[in-house]
């Protein structure tokens, strides 16, 4: 018949058949993953005494075959599960006490199960670094053992990786073992694109342990490395408290000079504001008080002879 069509066969391009294959995959992942947690959390236990809020009852190695070819996508699902345990520990403990939470004693939250977690993450996907640093930060506050076994796996899995060296040097360093710190810290310097700073750092631990510039290197440097929002609001912190360290030490010989020369201690921070501001502090203009590096007014203890910190200050106690 004039002017009938004939229809073109309808066809795929690879591109097409390309993309929905990777969709597929991409569903598939999700679907494990949401399968292994689903029967992760119909096998728990009613709690005990002894339990803490949740418990896992997987090992890292049955969660690896459960979640087949996607690893990845588990891991990451254990990564965000960390961070969201931690955030809700952390709000509930805010919402029944009051004052400043430590940053050195975190196991006043009872983080119990986050050495699971990150371990099961790591296992999962054992070249995913941001376990690792979230676990030296941490972990050392109430479990320093947990934190040794889970840099020490990193560095078998990443034998390459200078800033596993860093961290597991960290954990040692906070333990007072400055000698096995600055052995860690030399051992990362030798690998390929370390800093050169990691040796230098590396020396100084063996020479200077414990000191306030090695503390304050240390700080900036991890600080310069990290990548994870917590973290470095964490070393921030720690290098405010590292400042106020050294400037109390001033203010208490500011204090001793005052009371060896008038035989008494002062009755308010105006009596020594001009020897502190001589020294570059900065003084509060309504009570003559210097401020400590968050720009909270520090306080005199001990009838006027000690300085101390407000509670309401963002520098750590401890």
């Amino acid at each position: 018949m004039t002017g009938q069509l004939n229809p073109k066969p309808i066809t795929t391009s690879p591109s097409r058949v390309r993309s929905a294959a990777l969709y597929l995959v991409i569903l598939l992942g999700i679907a494990s993953v949401v399968s292994v947690s689903n029967w992760i959390d119909a096998r728990r236990k009613a709690p005990t005494v002894e339990s803490t809020e949740e418990q896992l009852y997987l090992k890292a190695p049955t969660v690896k075959r459960l979640s087949l070819a996607f690893n990845g996508l588990a891991a990451d699902w254990y990564w965000m599960r960390s961070l969201q345990y931690v955030g809700r520990k952390s709000l509930n403990y805010q919402k029944t006490h009051s004052g400043q939470m430590s940053l050195s004693d975190l196991g006043e939250l009872d983080l119990s199960i986050l050495p699971v977690l990150l371990r099961v993450s790591t296992t999962l996907d054992p070249q995913f670094m941001a376990p690792y640093e979230y676990g030296a930060m941490i972990l050392p506050t109430f479990n320093d053992e947990e934190a040794v076994a889970l840099l020490k796996y990193g560095i078998e899995q990443n034998p390459d990786q200078w800033r596993l060296y860093q961290h597991l040097g960290y954990i040692y360093w906070q333990r007072h073992d400055y000698q096995k710190a600055g052995e860690l810290y030399l051992t990362g310097a030798k690998l390929k694109d370390a800093p050169r700073w990691l040796e230098e750092m590396g020396a100084r631990m063996s020479l200077e342990g414990g000191s306030r510039m090695g503390a304050r290197q240390m700080y900036q440097h991890l600080y310069e490395e990290s990548n994870d929002n917590w973290v470095k609001q964490t070393l921030l912190r720690r290098l405010l408290q590292v400042d106020s360290l050294e400037q109390r030490d001033l203010i208490r010989r500011v204090l001793g000079e005052y009371s060896t020369r008038f035989k008494r201690c002062p009755s308010s921070w105006k009596d020594i504001s001009a020897a502190l501001m001589a020294l570059r502090f900065r003084i509060d203009a309504t009570s003559g008080a210097p401020l400590d590096p968050a720009g909270t007014p520090y306080l005199l203890g001990k009838d006027g002879c000690e300085v101390e910190l407000d509670p309401r200050s963002q520098v750590p106690y401890r």
